[in-house]
C-alpha cells in the first residue's frame, strides 16, 4: 500500500512523515525564546492564531547549527491534540511512499538515534527516515 509522505531536509538527510500527521508548512523567520526550555526547542511561534512550540530537528537529532536560509520551514504536526513545528532545512515535496519498502532501521540507529527514526523507506534509489513524531516533540519518553 502506497501512502502519501511529506518529506524534508535536514543536514544531508531526508526525511519523511505520513501527510496525516502534517497540518500544514510554513516559511521560518523566527521564534519567540522559551526560558528554561530545552535546547531543542526554537521556541513559539504564532501560525494562523495558534501559539506552536518549535523543535528544532539540527540540535535535536545532534547537528550543528546553520544559518537560516529562505528555504527553513516549519513543518506543523499533530499527534493527538497537541500540535507542535518542526524546524527543518527545507521542505518542498509530498511523496507516495510504497509501505512496502519500509524496513527497521538498522540496530546502529535504533541503539544510537534516540529512537527517533521508526523506518527507512527508498524511492528511486533515494533514502528517507521516516521519524518518529511523539519521540520527537516530547509525547513519548525515550526508551533509552
Amino acid at each position: 500500500m502506497t501512502t502519501l509522505h511529506v518529506t524534508f531536509r535536514v543536514g544531508s538527510s531526508d526525511y519523511a512523515l505520513p501527510a496525516s500527521q502534517v497540518l500544514h508548512l510554513e516559511s521560518f523567520q523566527t521564534a519567540t525564546p522559551v526560558p528554561g526550555a530545552p535546547a531543542h526547542v526554537a521556541g513559539l511561534v504564532q501560525v494562523r492564531g495558534r501559539v506552536v512550540p518549535v523543535v528544532d530537528l539540527r540540535t535535536r537529532f545532534g547537528l550543528p547549527a546553520i544559518e537560516r536560509t529562505i528555504d527553513n520551514r516549519v513543518v506543523i504536526v499533530q499527534v493527538g491534540a497537541r500540535v507542535a513545528g518542526l524546524l527543518v532545512d527545507s521542505a518542498r515535496e509530498v511523496l507516495q511512499l510504497d509501505e512496502a519498502t519500509f524496513e527497521k532501521p538498522p540496530e546502529v540507529l535504533d541503539r544510537h538515534g534516540g529512537g527517533f527514526v521508526t523506518a527507512v523507506a527508498t524511492l528511486a534509489k533515494r533514502l528517507f527516515l521516516l521519524i518518529d513524531v511523539p519521540r520527537i516533540i516530547g509525547e513519548e519518553p525515550s526508551h533509552g
